[in-house]
């Protein structure tokens, strides 16, 4: 089964216009993953902002339970102004219904069922003084007809999201919502006809969120704050039965990470979890509410935590997951195995995955993804018909993009380290742009970033360290950064760029650092080090008072009440006067994460001191990046070259 898709294109199929180029392609056997050794790289034109500001032509794909229809949220202009087409999909050219609205920026789409599908979009909320982004929830008829309805329309700034498609049932899905206005989210049942709500579990002091059902549509798994014992209680409860019992508990002074990951369907009363359970990575257990124990290990790495599960639409196991450089899978289910063999066979040497399929498999939606391809969206029919339906960014050619290695260096009290490097094209070496994630209890997976690659396409080796505090490669890691904020943390971002100075990839007197959110605050930290490496720093979105982060904290109890001790270290607010490098700060003045006042209030004091720097403040932007529209792109990444390509000097 391993090559049945091979076999197919080998056959000389490739006929339909929407899959001839990707055809030669695979029948030409060209990878442009592979590339010449660095110092033998030809430098081709670099590409302009315009072609990486402009939003992507695609941003996704979803095929109804079917498998008769494709759902593509595809854009109107370079500033998305996103609409969705509804195609056939034994017919990709013939006219698709199109569905959209004024008023609203769709952001995604799924389906409810073969005739409804689920709209995502959001809204800028005006109220008073006060202007903030929301997202909403639609309920559509897939043949554009009839009434788009809005459910809790009433309700501004309502979140609830889906705990349950319900698959069994047509008419209705399962929602966690706060639907009593108590502040505790509740678990109700909502009729996607007509929008009518029917209770089915009431939050309370106890079972306070984060509820997940069993494939019958049951809430038998949720999780709630402990005031008593300081501790997030996570509970479950046996199938058919109202009693919950406490499963774990998590508090500041174990901080082990523990997630239900869903019910056994074998047996019912058993449900997996990913957790460390003593262990320095986390791992995949199953949990018996018969007898209060735990299984064996059932999966785990020795280097990387498990990232979670796969089930299909009936909760039936399909495998785990887990990252090293790339995603990957480990499969527990044959068929599933089987097919992802024959993929494996077609798209070599991308990063692939089934981004929607149909009930019966037969209908699959297939991104695939590398270094050099912001993404392409393939619908493969009756595991032999391979169409292509659309790239993300097709004015983004491979040959302009740059390669991405996944290297180990040693920090100087000599921690192993994981770190992504985009290599320009050209000879090293290179003006270099260290950049830290976010979160920072979080880790990058670059497979393609866009903001790496304009800063690689303008001649930037760019390099993205897994510093301590990150997640994703063990609990030791993980805490290893606690109460070392612009610390040790930052250390290890500063000799990630050491370590390719004394690698001969970059110039020693051309570095800088960039980072925004929590690599925002790592960039306030870079522009006041002493004995400070870079020429320059930017600090986007940053948290510039760690006295006020609390507010960036509300979002998550976990975040709230277990990380919340963590956080001490260098506060860049009160070391305004020892900034010695030139800094740019970069905010959206619509950031609810973390509110824009961080970066004005940085500002003031840069300008008191009269220290070096510039202020862009993005206007109509929140925190995260699909907020960042084209004309917010176009001046953000123009700023940001002529910034280090000028103040800092790093050209040449």
């Amino acid at each position: 089964m391993a090559s049945f898709i091979e076999a197919f294109l080998f056959k000389g199929y490739c006929m339909n216009k929407f899959v001839l180029s990707s055809c030669f392609l695979f029948l030409l056997g060209t990878t442009a993953a592979n590339s010449a050794p660095i110092e033998e790289q030809a430098t081709a034109p670099k590409l302009s902002v315009d072609a990486f500001a402009t939003l992507p032509f695609i941003r996704m794909v979803s095929v109804s339970p079917d498998g008769k229809r494709l759902a593509i949220v595809r854009a109107g202009s370079k500033n998305g102004d996103y609409f969705i087409e509804i195609r056939d999909t034994n017919n990709l050219e013939k006219d698709p219904v199109t569905l959209g609205a004024d008023k609203m920026l769709v952001s995604g789409v799924s389906w409810l069922n073969e005739e409804k599908i689920a709209v995502q979009f959001r809204q800028i909320l005006r109220d008073g003084s006060e202007s903030y982004w929301v997202n909403k929830f639609a309920i559509a008829d897939a043949d554009g007809k009839g009434r788009w309805l809005v459910p809790f329309r009433e309700r501004n700034n309502i979140n609830f999201s889906i705990v349950s498609i319900l698959p069994d049932d047509k008419d209705e899905i399962l929602v966690e919502v706060d639907i009593n206005r108590n502040w505790i989210p509740d678990v109700v049942r909502l009729n996607i006809n007509n929008g009518r709500t029917r209770t089915v579990l009431r939050g309370n002091n106890k079972i306070e969120g984060n509820f997940v059902a069993d494939a019958t549509g049951e809430v038998r798994a949720a999780s709630g704050w402990n005031p008593s014992n300081d501790s997030i209680d996570l509970f479950a409860r046996k199938q058919g039965e109202s009693e919950w019992q406490l499963v774990r508990q998590n508090s500041p002074k174990n901080r082990e990470n523990f997630t239900f990951l869903g019910f056994s369907s074998e047996k019912p009363n058993q449900l997996y979890v990913n957790a460390n359970l003593g262990e320095d990575k986390t791992g995949i257990y199953l949990y018996d509410l018969e007898t209060g124990k735990y299984s064996e290990r059932i999966f785990g790495l020795e280097n990387v935590d498990v990232d979670g599960a796969t089930f299909d639409k009936w909760g039936k196991l399909l495998g785990f997951n887990y990252t090293t450089k790339h995603p990957k899978r480990y499969l527990v289910d044959a068929k599933e195995q089987a097919l992802y063999d024959g993929l494996e066979g077609v798209f070599k040497g991308k990063f692939f995955r089934i981004a929607s399929r149909s009930d019966d498999n037969n209908a699959l939606v297939i991104f695939t993804q590398s270094a050099k391809d912001p993404g392409t969206y393939f619908l493969l029919k009756d595991k032999k018909h391979l169409n292509k339906i659309g790239d993300r960014s097709p004015q983004l050619a491979a040959e302009h993009l740059a390669d991405v290695k996944y290297v180990t260096y040693t920090t100087r009290d000599g921690r192993k380290t994981k770190a992504y490097v985009t290599i320009p094209q050209g000879k090293p070496p290179f003006s270099t742009v260290v950049m830290p994630h976010g979160g920072p209890w979080a880790r990058d997976t670059n497979i393609y970033d866009e903001w790496t690659q304009v800063l690689a396409s303008n001649g930037y080796l760019v390099v993205q360290p897994q510093f301590r505090g990150s997640s994703g490669y063990g609990l030791e890691h993980w805490k290893a950064g606690d109460k070392l904020w612009g610390l040790k943390m930052q250390d290890d971002m500063d000799d990630a760029a050491l370590f390719l100075v004394e690698k001969g990839l970059a110039k020693k007197d051309k570095l800088a650092l960039f980072g925004w959110s929590y690599g925002g605050y790592a960039g306030f930290v870079a522009s006041m080090r002493e004995n400070n490496i870079y020429q320059c720093s930017v600090a986007g979105a940053g948290v510039s008072d760690l006295n006020r982060i609390n507010a960036t904290l509300n979002e998550s109890r976990f975040l709230k009440e277990l990380q919340r001790p963590t956080i001490a270290g260098i506060n860049p607010i009160e070391h305004v006067d020892k900034v010695n490098i030139p800094i740019l700060v970069v905010h959206g003045d619509m950031d609810v994460r973390v509110p824009v006042k961080h970066s004005r209030e940085f500002v003031e004091e840069l300008k008191a001191k009269n220290k070096d720097h510039k202020y862009v403040e993005l206007i109509d932007a929140d925190h995260f990046s699909d907020t960042l529209f084209y004309d917010h792109k176009m001046k953000f990444y123009s700023e940001l070259l002529d910034w280090f390509g000028n103040k800092c000097q790093l050209k040449g």
